[in-house]
């Protein structure tokens, strides 16, 4: 009991003042349940953690990646003495975050190392590149200024031949400019006596087409004209035939009127002979049935007479 209020004397004394570097500040007095405090606020634990941390900005920045890794490392040295000089008056769980803390900066700081030492090697070998590309930009410099010599030479000779093909396009151009003259006028002459051609179809057309309206009117007028002929003959056929029927009928009815005639007279002369043979039986019989009279009876045929 007395080992640990010694003790606790002790770290009492010791955290009078706050931790971080340049505070100077006393600490607040504590409750006396929990931990002890060993910063006067939140604000200098705060900084304190902050100044502890491995600045990101040197690590990516510096030349020399085995300076930067030694500097990491001192950092992480520090880091882990203060978490073993803070070990026995904190929280378990606080002291193995803060040397997992303290683990992770240590591999940041190797693993910072190790991307600058292959971004130095990355850097060398486009150094390298640079070199080897500068070195072939020479040569293709120097080729390129042969190149450029032979095609300028090639350009005079080109624009030679250009000045010649120039003249000689300009001659041809004028000699067709001549022929296309030649041929619009003589197009234009054509095209005149086309449009007169076309003037003189188009009246002949028109007064064609007025002869064969007139003639096409005449034709109508004589289609119009043969059938009323033809209907006023169908008329007097008609008539002449109803007259040649009336009068067939006519000679019909008077044929059959004296055919009727004669055959009433005969009729009567045939009644006529039956009555004078009857008498002319009647006679004989009675002149057979006498006796000795011879005296003839007149026939009646003798008086008819």
């Amino acid at each position: 009991m007395t080992s640990t209020s010694e003790a606790e004397g002790t770290v009492t004394a010791t955290a009078a003042v706050c931790k971080r570097p340049g505070c100077g500040r006393t600490l607040p007095p504590g409750t006396g349940r929990g931990r002890h405090r060993v910063f006067c606020s939140d604000d200098c634990a705060r900084r304190y953690h902050n100044d502890a941390r491995i600045p990101v900005g040197a690590v990516t920045d510096s030349a020399d990646p085995l300076t930067e890794l030694e500097a990491l490392l001192r950092q992480a040295a520090v880091a882990a003495k203060t978490a073993r000089d803070q070990a026995a008056g904190l929280d378990p769980a606080r002291v193995r975050a803060d040397i997992a803390d303290a683990e992770a900066a240590r591999r940041r700081a190797e693993a910072a190392a190790v991307t600058a030492a292959a971004r130095q090697a990355e850097a060398e070998a486009e150094a390298q590149a640079l070199a080897e590309a500068l070195a072939a930009a020479r040569d293709g410099q120097a080729a390129a200024e042969d190149t450029a010599r032979t095609a300028e030479d090639k350009a005079q000779a080109l624009s030679a031949e250009l000045d010649r093909l120039r003249r000689d396009a300009d001659e041809k151009i004028a000699a067709a400019a001549g022929t296309a003259r030649e041929q619009v006028a003589t197009a234009q002459e054509t095209a005149a006596r086309a449009r007169q051609e076309r003037n003189d179809a188009l009246a002949a057309a028109r007064d064609t087409r007025t002869a064969a309206d007139a003639e096409t009117s005449r034709a109508r007028q004589a289609e119009t004209d043969a059938r009323d002929e033809t209907q006023r003959a169908r008329d007097d056929a008609a008539r002449e035939r109803d007259a040649l029927r009336d009068s067939y009928t006519a000679q019909l009815d008077a044929q059959r009127a004296l055919t009727d005639a004669e055959r009433a007279r005969a009729e009567r002369a045939e009644a006529q002979l039956e009555t004078e043979r009857a008498d002319r039986r009647q006679l004989t019989s009675h002149l057979t049935s006498s006796n000795g009279h011879q005296t003839p009876a007149p026939t009646r045929g003798a008086r008819s007479k």
